[in-house]
């Protein structure tokens, strides 16, 4: 990484954490993906305990390597809709028990640098857990989702995100070919349930981990 691009990085990130705090969410900074898993399994996980862990579609916790962690630990039961053997219900059921999970991880579409957490959900497993349900929440950062207020997050999340996992899941939507949000009605539109997570409830229920790289989508 280039020298100053990072140190970029590190300003920015730490007015952001600072932002995040005063909204009452955890906030931590890594500095690339390898070292936020370690810090989550190091610094957050030990002082939960065990319990049941469960995730959401995420290619920013994918790339983090804590799920590997959670499947080998003796003190951790999974519940992951990727599990063989599930059909469409069994996918379902799986991620309405994940509701009641004790810590549950996802990323984010956007973050403002005011410290607001902004998602557009296709299903809204993702934004309900955020929302309300696991006693602890863990959501993994990369700077590339920095914006500067909830509009151009939004905007982010319409005109880049949606249409490059559309394209990513294999959606048969109009934004895989024009690149561009098209408000479609298609029965696989992923963009259904808006979220905008102003302040953590109650106060450190929610964990933010701030990554000096870009990662997801």
């Amino acid at each position: 990484m280039d020298n100053s691009v990072a140190e970029y990085g590190r300003i920015k990130l730490k007015k952001v954490k600072k932002a995040l705090e005063g909204n009452r969410f955890e906030a931590y900074i890594a500095e690339n993906a390898e070292e936020a898993g370690k810090l989550v399994l190091n610094t957050i996980v030990p002082s939960l305990g065990k319990g049941i862990v469960s995730w959401g579609g995420s290619v920013t916790v994918n790339g983090c390597g804590v799920k590997n962690w959670f499947f080998e630990s003796p003190d951790w039961e999974v519940l992951d809709t990727k599990a063989k053997g599930l059909d469409a219900s069994g996918i379902l059921e799986v991620r309405r028990q994940a509701l009641l999970s004790d810590l549950y991880f996802l990323g984010t579409n956007a973050l403002t640098e005011d410290g607001v957490l902004v998602n557009l959900d296709m299903i809204g497993n993702r934004v309900a857990a955020l929302t309300f349900g696991p006693k602890k929440v863990v959501v993994i950062v990369g700077r590339n989702k920095i914006c500067a207020d909830v509009f151009s997050a939004m905007e982010r999340v319409k005109e880049y995100a949606s249409p490059a996992n559309c394209i990513r899941l294999g959606m048969k939507t109009p934004c895989i070919k024009s690149a561009s949000c098209l408000d479609c009605s298609t029965d696989d539109r992923i963009c259904n349930t808006w979220t905008l997570t102003e302040k953590s409830f109650p106060p450190g229920r929610t964990a933010v981990v701030l990554v000096n790289e870009d990662l997801g989508l």
